[in-house]
């Protein structure tokens, strides 16, 4: 088979198994290698020292698997519609209303590594956990552009999409590039709670609200605390607030549909144990920040959007054994008093 015949009969098998794009880049080194030492010199990625740590990698394909000579990228489109939101409700970013996409994601990739085997393939493939730089490669393949956000668009699908990559050592026509398509729209800057898009193509870890809520395993920072709103997972706003995803359409991936924890008042998930919240969020993405992070980010929202009626369930939760939990309540506690003081004046 040539490798043009392969190429096609791959995003064949590709669409088989859900993928919405397929196409490939040359396995070298990514656009942004430079501007990504560079940001990591700068401190903006945070705590997430496995960047730093793996930059080498990251910015090699072959340093990830030897031989390497193009990199697949794979588009799953995740887009859901708005369920009904209950009030008082916290907001989770939209990837992670369904099932964990890894769960959804890895088996598929793995169908794909065994049909690349049959045609003497050597492969490493991920879901956003190896040292790749996803949306380098999949903005050189051409399935959309980074945006100002850093966001990969594609002009039917908008921002919403899962992005999965196989090296390989197959020869594969690499795809032509996306022109970028953002002109001087900045409603993805404007829209950010935290200013956490530092300049276009530019986002400091440190300040945002996904990073806050997810990646960041200690206290939110007093000062960003009240930007975070009534967000207790993830952040969607430099998302929504993208043009292009007006062309967004509904996933065929019925596992990514919202579950049941979506729409449920930040006082009902204050109350989860241990048990409930391993119950509540079985196989959903959620789990991985642990009951301590998401009370955590459940006593921020409530600070910034509790009333009077929620301080029983925060004096509770600031006796928590867990020191994280209870520093958080405490400063929900005194937010929520220190509006219903103001009001009664």
């Amino acid at each position: 088979m040539s490798p043009a015949a392969l190429k096609a009969a791959l995003v064949e098998e590709a669409r088989a198994r859900g993928f919405e794009l397929c196409r490939v880049a040359h396995a070298g080194t990514p656009p942004h290698a430079a501007e990504f030492r560079e940001w990591l010199a700068d401190g903006a990625h945070g705590s997430m020292a496995w960047l730093e740590k793996n930059a080498g990698r990251r910015t090699n394909p072959e340093a990830v698997l030897p031989g390497a000579r193009s990199v697949i990228v794979l588009g799953m489109n995740y887009w859901q519609r708005d369920p009904p939101r209950r009030a008082g409700a916290g907001k989770f970013a939209r990837y992670a209303w369904g099932d964990d996409y890894h769960d959804v994601i890895e088996p598929r990739l793995r169908e794909l590594d065994a049909f690349l085997q049959k045609h003497d393939g050597r492969q490493r493939s991920y879901v956003d956990t190896g040292p790749v730089l996803e949306r380098d490669f999949a903005a050189l393949a051409g399935l959309g552009w980074q945006g100002k956000s850093t966001m990969l668009i594609h002009p039917k699908l908008g921002t919403w999409l899962f992005l999965a990559t196989i090296l390989t050592t197959l020869e594969l026509p690499p795809d032509e590039p996306m022109r970028d398509h953002c002109g001087k729209c900045t409603r993805c800057i404007t829209a950010c709670p935290t200013g956490a898009i530092t300049a276009p193509q530019r986002v400091d870890a440190r300040l945002c609200v996904s990073y806050l809520t997810i990646e960041n395993k200690g206290p939110i920072p007093p000062a960003l605390r009240t930007a975070v709103g009534d967000r207790v997972y993830g952040c969607d706003d430099c998302l929504d607030a993208c043009p292009w995803n007006r062309f967004a359409a509904e996933s065929r991936e019925a596992r990514f549909a919202a579950r049941k924890f979506i729409g449920m008042p930040l006082r009902e998930l204050l109350a989860l144990d241990e048990e409930s919240f391993r119950t509540l969020f079985k196989n959903s993405p959620v789990k991985r920040i642990k009951r301590r992070g998401l009370l955590r980010n459940v006593c921020v929202a409530l600070g910034n959007t509790g009333t009077v009626a929620d301080i029983p369930a925060l004096e509770a939760a600031s006796r928590d054994p867990e020191p994280l939990i209870a520093e958080h309540a405490a400063w929900a506690l005194a937010q929520i008093r220190g509006r219903s003081v103001a009001t009664a004046r």
